[in-house]
């Protein structure tokens, strides 16, 4: 029922996303630059003459032409008479001679007097039955004659299946010629290739990380000016390796050393080389480089490498060959090619871990560049650089909203300005003010509001004191991160949320963890102590505290019994060396040792949360009763509530500070 955010434990240096700003003009390329030309085969090659293609539309259109015009054509078959005429003219002795189309039953003829006529009968012979014998009687000579056929019309009727024949073959051949230059091109590297005027991305693009730019300049004064390495005998390293978690920037760090450098730059992903057929992969790698070379001075970059380099002969299975002949071939080029060329390999990957160790040895990836979290000046610069194409209102605080959006990255950051820009249109405003960058804040942590979900009175009340207790704790106690906001409405997964915001920290203390655990025990605890039973809503709450408490014993130290020792959790099968071997490393008694702890430390800091909510019940009431009333609440008004449950049970006088259990 209710989220807490979890702690994060101390994690490897995190990272992330430099922010890109406004764009600018592109520089022209220095004269002394290379540019980059892709010679590939056939792509100077001449058209080869041969009949034109228009030429085939000229013969369809003769073609039709001579079927249809002739039957459009004017006849001059004289004037024509209607079936009664004729017979009239018949009777009056003025016509000399007909002929009958057997087929149309049109007749035609001569009257005496040498006009030319035409008309229409009927019959099986052009003539009604009974008209024969009376135009016999009268003198009329009559011819009959068969149906005329269309030449071009019958030889059309017997080619056509021949031309059928004849375009499905060129069809099927055209086809197979397709298909095998698919193939012999299948070994061509799909890198994305920019001259030396592109990327225009440069250091000035990217809001902070001073320190990542200061690391990596030497990259950049190595491809500017490689003389000054040479004299004195420096190796600027081939392969550098950018660390951090997903959407820190890393591709917009390379292409901002390839900015700043000036040099081509080549862009693929791990994924790309990566086919069904065996050796695929490494004619790609081989091609790549090649396409580097004749760049002159290039950077390459591979996003993503983990998919390619993850460790040689691991997991279910074993290797994987056609990945693993990709990676030698790579390892093969980085070792082929002198740093003097002008070639240098970036790379990035969210999990630096399960790269095979030859890929990072010196003189291949040997440098790696960790792209940090921003820090509140850093995220400050982010913020005002996604707001800068904006109309922010005058009271919204960058200050403020960089010190209250702790551990989120770039991409984080310009996800949040975004949303508040679509918060402030649904609000019908012109300008993006402070609420509206509250509300994004809680749509992309908490997650977006579930109004179809109708609670009744009995669970609106367990949700009220459930997210109360959480409140009441995260006020009282003193070691944990300060509570921003608790709210009954759902939210998410949740049907209830309690939000403490965190603070800027960079490690965590023992009794941190204790009281975060303590928190996520308040919402159970809180039913206990009220209604005596329990609900399914505390689910998430116990997943998250067991989480903190199993990596406390069991990897941090965290334990007096177990002491120091440490045991990482299970593993994913692909990263171990041998899977056979990769038991348990610890005895039935220690696994018992390290149960009977964790369990120790979830039922200690559950009794702990009792003890507090049962002092402070009046104030869990009166919290339970003001989100009954508002739905929402903030910290500042949790403590008032608490203060005046205690002054309500009888203590004296209690300030806010005393409310801190310290």
């Amino acid at each position: 029922m209710a989220k807490l955010p979890p702690p994060p434990p101390p994690p490897p240096p995190g990272g992330s996303r430099g922010q890109r700003r406004s764009p600018k003009p592109e520089r022209p390329a220095s004269k002394n630059k290379r540019e980059h030309e892709d010679s590939g085969p056939g792509d100077a090659a001449e058209p080869k003459p041969g009949f034109p293609r228009w030429g085939w539309w000229i013969i369809a259109l003769i073609a039709l032409g001579a079927l249809l015009i002739p039957n459009f054509w004017p006849s001059n078959d004289g004037t024509s008479l209607s079936y009664t005429e004729f017979i009239a003219e018949v009777r009056d002795g003025n016509v000399a001679e007909i002929e009958v189309n057997k087929g149309s039953g049109k007749i035609t003829g001569e009257l005496t007097n040498g006009d030319s006529f035409n008309t229409t009968g009927g019959g099986e012979a052009g003539l009604f039955e009974g008209d024969q014998k009376f135009l016999e009687e009268n003198g009329v000579v009559i011819s009959y004659k068969a149906p005329s056929s269309n030449f071009l019309i019958n030889l059309l009727g017997f080619m056509l299946p021949i031309f059928l024949i004849i375009g499905f073959l060129i069809w099927m051949q055209r086809r197979a010629a397709g298909q095998m230059g698919g193939v012999m091109s299948i070994g061509k590297s799909k890198a994305k290739a920019y001259d030396s005027s592109r990327p225009s991305t440069t250091f000035e693009d990217i809001a902070g990380y001073d320190g990542v730019k200061q690391e990596i300049s030497e990259v950049v004064d190595f491809l500017r000016y490689p003389e000054r390495f040479k004299e004195i005998g420096a190796r600027v390293p081939k392969g550098m390796l950018l660390v951090g978690p997903p959407g820190t920037g890393k591709t917009l760090f390379a292409r901002a050393v390839a900015g700043e450098a000036g040099v081509g730059f080549l862009s693929v992903t791990g994924s790309d080389f990566m086919e069904m057929f065996v050796g695929v992969g490494a004619s790609r790698v081989r091609d790549l480089f090649q396409q580097a070379r004749r760049m002159g001075k290039a950077i390459i970059f591979i996003d993503e490498i983990d998919s390619i380099g993850r460790k040689r002969g691991a997991g279910l299975g074993g290797g994987h060959d056609e990945r693993e002949q990709t990676l030698n071939q790579m390892l093969a080029e980085m070792d082929g090619f002198e740093a003097s060329e002008g070639i240098v390999i970036m790379a990035a990957t969210n999990r630096p871990d399960i790269l095979d160790p030859a890929l990072l040895r010196p003189g291949r990836f040997d440098r790696q560049i960790v792209v940090p979290v921003p820090e509140a000046g850093e995220r400050k610069a982010i913020l005002e650089v996604h707001s800068r194409d904006k109309r922010i209102g005058t009271d919204v605080d960058m200050d403020t909203m960089a010190k209250a959006t702790v551990g989120m990255a770039g991409a984080d950051l310009a996800n949040l300005v975004n949303e508040a820009a679509l918060v402030a249109v649904r609000r019908g405003s012109k300008e993006i003010e402070r609420i509206d960058f509250e509300n994004a804040r809680d749509r992309v942590v908490l997650g977006a509001q579930r109004e179809s979900v109708i609670m009744t009175a009995e669970e609106k009340r367990a949700t009220a004191y459930h997210e109360g207790g959480h409140a009441l704790l995260a006020t009282v106690l003193p070691n944990g991160d300060p509570l921003h906001k608790v709210t009954i409405l759902p939210r998410g997964m949740a049907l209830g949320v309690t939000w403490s915001l965190p603070q800027e920290r960079h490690t965590y203390s023992k009794e941190y963890f204790e009281d975060t655990i303590c928190k996520a025990m308040g919402g159970r605890v809180a039913e206990i102590v009220v209604f005596g039973h329990l609900n399914s809503g505390a689910a998430n709450d116990l997943e998250q505290a067991t989480s903190i408490a199993r990596r406390m014993v069991r990897e941090w130290g965290m334990s007096d019994r177990v002491g120091p020792q440490a045991w990482s959790g299970q593993q994913a099968t692909f990263l171990g060396d041998d899977l056979m071997s990769s038991g348990r490393e610890y005895s039935e008694d220690t696994a018992r040792l390290l149960d009977e702890e964790i369990s120790k430390l979830l039922t200690d800091q559950e009794q702990r949360a009792q003890e507090v909510l049962t002092r402070h019940r009046r104030g869990l009431e009166l919290i339970a009763q003001s989100l009954l009333d508002h739905e929402t609440i903030d910290g500042p008004t949790v403590a008032r509530l608490i203060q005046q449950g205690m002054i309500e049970s009888g203590e004296s006088a209690p300030t806010l500070d005393d409310i801190v259990m310290r």
